[in-house]
């Protein structure tokens, strides 16, 4: 009698733990198909805000994403100005006077990864925030954030707009993939309506350094360094390009146009890249630092580095006057809390993703910023 009882005993916590862990599946689905309903309505309110917006204003950051973004936007919706904040990860109060200029009814930001409270303030109109960095909770704007549902969701900007528009899927990768993501659910799609990226592409540096996909991506991204006033000719020509090959195979006098404009660029970039791998010693940490009047590689140089030596950590400084403005990557050490770490020691601001920052740090300060960024790589 008492043998059974022992078996009955521990029988029962069997089968309570089994309920138990059905019960945490359960609860998991229930959040996860939450937590996809909750997206897809924000997603649905920002086409319900530009479809209804007559004359919307979009800040758009001066890489991929951003350019993507505002592409993707305004293509679909054809309506409103764009202007791109370059060499800044900032939007402050002195862009407020455009605000003022264009009177828009609406003022939607893409993947600008600091927006100031005093901006805000400053314009009387709505205004829209998406973006992926990581959240800044301010007043008087609506934000559309994947990391407010989930901290780890950092899918770029692009990803995001082309969800909203479902068009011009190239150029929402040329965003995505640009920005370091490779979204697997619509590479078939990518492949069947342009041959490009190979089934044997698995990672974003592939697509980046190793095809002609990626060759577009660089496009898009180096025509970006121009001027002002060229950025913004070459946007409105983008802007009436339908296909890939027009620029990358020169179809088309605006696709020529475009390449034109990269090649020039290229031949600097080139120059800079073989420089920085002429001076790479058997370290750790890679540092290149270099003076540039006019154009900025900085990010170019730590993604391009990161994809030969993916177990390194890439700094890539430039000095501009009495300021050096880094680049930092790495594909094994977390970037983030180092670089927060180092620029709490010197005089700069500096953040971005787990894995690849940016920082504007006093020319005074920049090696002992690069010494703590090395104290904590073990």
């Amino acid at each position: 009698m008492i043998k059974k009882n022992i078996a009955i005993v521990i029988k029962i916590p069997k089968i309570i733990l089994c309920t138990i862990e059905i019960s945490k599946i359960s609860k998991f689905i229930k959040v996860f198909l939450l937590f996809l309903k909750m997206k897809e309505k924000e997603l649905k309110e920002i086409r319900k805000i530009l479809e209804e917006s007559e004359n919307p204003l979009y800040f758009y950051d001066d890489d991929t994403d951003g350019l993507c973004s505002y592409l993707l936007l305004k293509k679909k919706y054809g309506k409103g100005k764009g202007i791109c904040v370059k060499g800044s990860p900032v939007l402050d109060e002195k862009f407020v006077r455009k605000v003022n200029e264009i009177m828009p009814d609406k003022v939607v930001i893409l993947d600008m990864p600091i927006v100031t409270q005093d901006f805000i303030d400053k314009v009387n109109v709505p205004i829209i925030w998406i973006d992926h960095h990581e959240i800044q909770e301010r007043e008087g704007v609506k934000i559309y954030n994947p990391r407010r549902w989930d901290k780890e969701d950092n899918r770029p900007t692009a990803y995001w707009c082309y969800r909203i528009v479902e068009e011009n899927l190239w150029i929402g990768m040329v965003g995505t993939v640009g920005d370091w993501y490779l979204p697997k659910e619509y590479l078939g799609k990518f492949r069947k309506e342009h041959g490009l990226l190979k089934e044997d592409v698995k990672e974003p540096g592939e697509a980046l350094f190793n095809t002609e996909f990626g060759k577009l991506v660089r496009i898009f991204n180096f025509v970006l360094k121009e001027s002002v006033t060229n950025v913004k000719n070459v946007v409105s020509v983008l802007l009436k390009i339908e296909d890939p090959f027009e620029i990358l195979e020169k179809k088309t006098s605006k696709g020529r146009f475009v390449y034109k404009m990269y090649e020039k660029i290229n031949k600097g970039y080139d120059e800079l890249l073989e420089k920085a791998l002429n001076e790479i010693k058997d370290e750790k940490v890679i540092v290149f630092i270099y003076s540039a009047k006019k154009t900025t590689f900085t990010g170019d140089l730590s993604n391009e580095l990161l994809h030969k030596f993916p177990n390194r950590l890439i700094i890539i400084g430039r000095v501009k006057e009495e300021r050096v403005m880094f680049s930092l990557r790495s594909g094994k050490y977390k970037v983030s809390p180092l670089v927060k770490k180092a620029v709490s020691k010197v005089e700069g601001h500096g953040g971005g993703h787990l894995y690849s920052c940016g920082a504007n740090i006093a020319k005074e300060d920049y090696i002992k910023f690069i010494d703590e960024i090395k104290k904590g790589v073990k």
